[in-house]
């Protein structure tokens, strides 16, 4: 039996994240899928596709350290997957529903994690989930203080927010009141601004 080299994915364990030969093939799958459809759909900008790996798939990867040993993750506007999707592949363990009112965008969804059994998209507003979570990510979806209110509505007691913040992001400043804010910095990422984590007081 041949066994396949995958190059480029050294970047992962500097962040943290183990993937095995199962999650990078999907990973690479779903690279494809993405350069392939939602780069002509414009759910990609079109000048991320020089950097598309490091830009969206590596920057949704270093969250995986800080996700539950185990329950749901909900990915609030996960667009064309980042993160909601990549984080999947990565945590099998996990069950993630990956909101996407967009219907272009929902259906995109539905395609590339058809052969993933821990995720369910939600095609609708966010506001029709009636399930409560663990956690929930936001990524590229709203302020932090309106990203904190939508996770609220459907986060567990003791359920936590992961949060991107972007190069100008001030904890002192964008975190909301009453809600604490852990940030983490990922100098592998050139460019990226800090992840944070928040969690009612």
């Amino acid at each position: 039996m041949f066994h396949v080299k995958h190059e480029g994915w050294e970047l992962a364990r500097s962040l943290g994240v183990e993937l095995d030969d199962t999650a990078i093939v999907r990973l690479e799958r779903f690279e494809g899928l993405v350069r392939e459809r939602a780069l002509p759909m414009g759910m990609v900008g079109p000048s991320d596709a020089g950097r598309l790996r490091e830009r969206h798939l590596m920057d949704s990867l270093r969250a995986a350290p800080h996700l539950p040993e185990r329950g749901t993750v909900c990915d609030l506007g996960s667009g064309a997957g980042f993160p909601g999707l990549v984080l999947a592949i990565a945590r099998p363990d996990l069950r993630f529903v990956l909101v996407e009112v967009r219907r272009n965008r929902a259906r995109f969804l539905e395609q590339a994690s058809a052969d993933l059994d821990n995720v369910h998209i939600h095609g609708r507003r966010l506001e029709t989930f009636r399930d409560r979570v663990d956690m929930c990510t936001a990524r590229a979806f709203a302020s932090a203080s309106k990203s904190w209110g939508a996770a609220t509505a459907i986060l567990r007691v003791g359920g936590s927010l992961v949060y991107w913040g972007g190069t100008t992001f001030d904890g002192a400043v964008d975190v909301p009141p009453g809600v604490s804010g852990e940030l983490f910095l990922t100098p592998a990422l050139a460019r990226s601004g800090p992840l944070v984590i928040m969690a009612q007081q």
